[in-house]
């Protein structure tokens, strides 16, 4: 149901979802990752991380060649930042802990930077002295590009111990006040961007063009189909086998940070500890063929179930044993298969879009963006989209996909625990459009209030949901995006280098949500 923009240029949007719909414990919050919005890259003693690496080498990687040297500037502005939470009623905020500013080495032994050490504890001190709980998340990203340039980071087994021993530094300095830890965010996408397709850090296995074209015209392609490559970088990296050491590595990084932290933490701080994963829902292009059934089953395997298997049952999922052939995935020992059952007390979830899937055209490339034989697209047998495209060739809206999810995750994979880690629209930056304008973000409401209303219908239906984080708080450093893409709840003024906060619709729209006013009028001049 669409926002009505009224005679008295006011908008009113749909009444009918609202934070009443939910238990009066639901967690309602926001999500950032450290990267995206800290900035001060050189400053405070933080160290360079591979994302930092990534866009000094590669800037044709990055639209408009944007960086995080500066992101949004939240490194300096921790106080206005939780205010803004604070007004809106939000009472979770999950944040990442950026590794390169606590350890600038990548090891505890190499030296501790306290003035990292004190910024996170400002912040989690200041969100729990205004009544908001955090959620730290370990790793998004953000590697040390020190480990990088010692032994190939997750390309190694040697990252795991310093994995571990990071996660145990933030457990000793942070666990008395943090009691729900994330190990990883969207391993999937930091294994397949990063290490096959290459278009984010550290830039791995894309690819020259001629390959690049044979996996386009093949159709296999989960993640990024249609994407021009804005840099070449066919001398580093082999797709074909390295997304699938990389995530082996991240799994066994999971496993033994959630088995330390069951050993000698859990108890005497009371916490608990969870992973977050990301999916893309497809829909069989033909609903009627079986084909396009196993094929949209194979590309949710591909990437959720990738991840997803291993922490439930200690095995990857028989699509991926039975399509990566010639001994390229990786196989767990006893012992790891032991550690990774049931290694989480959580899953987060983020959830954003849906494609079509059929089987894909036979190809001779032998690599991760092959492997699946699934080729996806937005459009159904007769060209209808799956949904409204958001500001980034990738994005379609299509609530019922979070729905159809969770009843997935639900009946496959033992009825967990799950928040919703992250969940939101994108918009295209406009430089023409006037603050006033900008600000108003009616597609991003509506696309709150379905998801919203898909979330309540699953957890009627058994799904055990118990919270809800929107990306983002703030528009920030959107990876490869950079700041062509608007996520945020709040508008930020990059203009004119002061990083001003400014509500959107959408932010005021989550006020009264929260206050459980469902019907919401806003001047559009506001």
């Amino acid at each position: 149901m669409a926002a009505t923009l009224k005679a008295n240029n006011t908008y009113i949007f749909p009444d009918d979802i609202s934070s009443s719909d939910f238990s009066s414990d639901f967690v309602w919050g926001s999500a950032t990752s450290a990267y995206q919005i800290e900035g001060a890259a050189f400053e405070g003693g933080r160290q360079p991380s591979i994302w930092d690496a990534f866009c000094l080498k590669n800037p044709g990687a990055i639209d408009n060649g944007d960086n995080g040297n500066k992101a949004i500037n939240a490194y300096y502005k921790t106080k206005e930042d939780v205010q803004m939470m604070k007004k809106m009623g939000l009472k979770a905020y999950r944040f990442s802990i950026s590794w390169s500013r606590l350890l600038p080495g990548g090891k505890a032994s190499m030296g501790i930077n306290q003035e990292g050490v004190d910024y996170y504890n400002n912040l989690i001190n200041e969100l729990i002295e205004n009544g908001i709980t955090p959620y730290a998340t370990l790793f998004h990203w953000d590697l040390p590009n020190a480990l990088e340039e010692d032994y190939m980071g997750f390309l190694s087994e040697l990252v795991v111990l310093d994995f571990v021993d990071y996660a145990e530094f933030c457990f000793w300095e942070f666990g008395d006040r943090v009691k729900h830890w994330i190990t990883l965010n969207e391993p999937y996408t930091f294994a397949a961007m990063g290490y096959a397709y290459g278009t984010m850090a550290p830039g791995r296995g894309g690819g020259d063009t001629e390959t690049q074209q044979a996996v386009l015209a093949s159709g296999n392609n989960l993640g990024t189909r249609n994407r021009a490559r804005a840099f070449n970088n066919k001398e580093a990296g082999n797709p074909a086998t390295e997304p699938y050491t990389v995530a082996h590595n991240l799994l066994l990084c999971h496993a033994n940070t959630v088995r330390l932290y069951r050993d000698r933490f859990k108890e005497s701080q009371g916490g608990v500890i969870g992973i977050t994963l990301n999916t893309q829902f497809y829909e069989p292009l033909d609903p009627t063929s079986q084909d396009d059934k196993d094929a949209a089953n194979r590309g949710i395997d591909f990437i959720f179930g990738w991840f997803m298997n291993p922490i439930f049952n200690g095995k990857y999922p028989q699509s991926m044993i039975d399509n990566v052939t010639d001994g390229r995935l990786p196989e767990f020992t006893d012992k790891q298969i032991e550690l990774l059952t049931g290694s989480f007390d959580f899953l987060g979830l983020n959830y954003y879009t849906a494609q079509y899937a059929t089987t894909a055209a036979p190809t001779d490339v032998v690599s991760y963006l092959t492997d699946s034989k699934v080729h996806q697209q937005p459009d159904d047998l007769n060209g209808v989209p799956i949904g409204p495209q958001g500001g980034v060739y990738w994005f379609y809206s299509y609530p019922l996909g979070l729905y159809k999810s969770l009843m997935q995750i639900k009946s496959e994979y033992g009825d967990p625990t799950i928040y919703i880690t992250e969940n939101g629209w994108p918009d295209a930056n406009n430089n023409d459009l006037k603050l006033e304008e900008a600000r108003v973000d009616e597609k991003r409401v509506n696309y709150y209030n379905t998801h919203l209303q898909s979330l309540r219908d699953a957890i009627r239906d058994g799904s055990k949901v118990v919270g809800y984080f929107a990306w983002s708080l703030m528009d920030n450093f959107e990876w490869a995006s950079g700041y062509s893409v608007r996520f945020g709840l709040f508008y930020i003024d990059y203009a004119h280098g002061k990083y001003t906060r400014y509500p959107k619709t959408s932010a005021i729209w989550f006020m009264r949500f929260l206050n459980a006013k469902k019907a919401i009028e806003i001047n559009k001049a506001s």
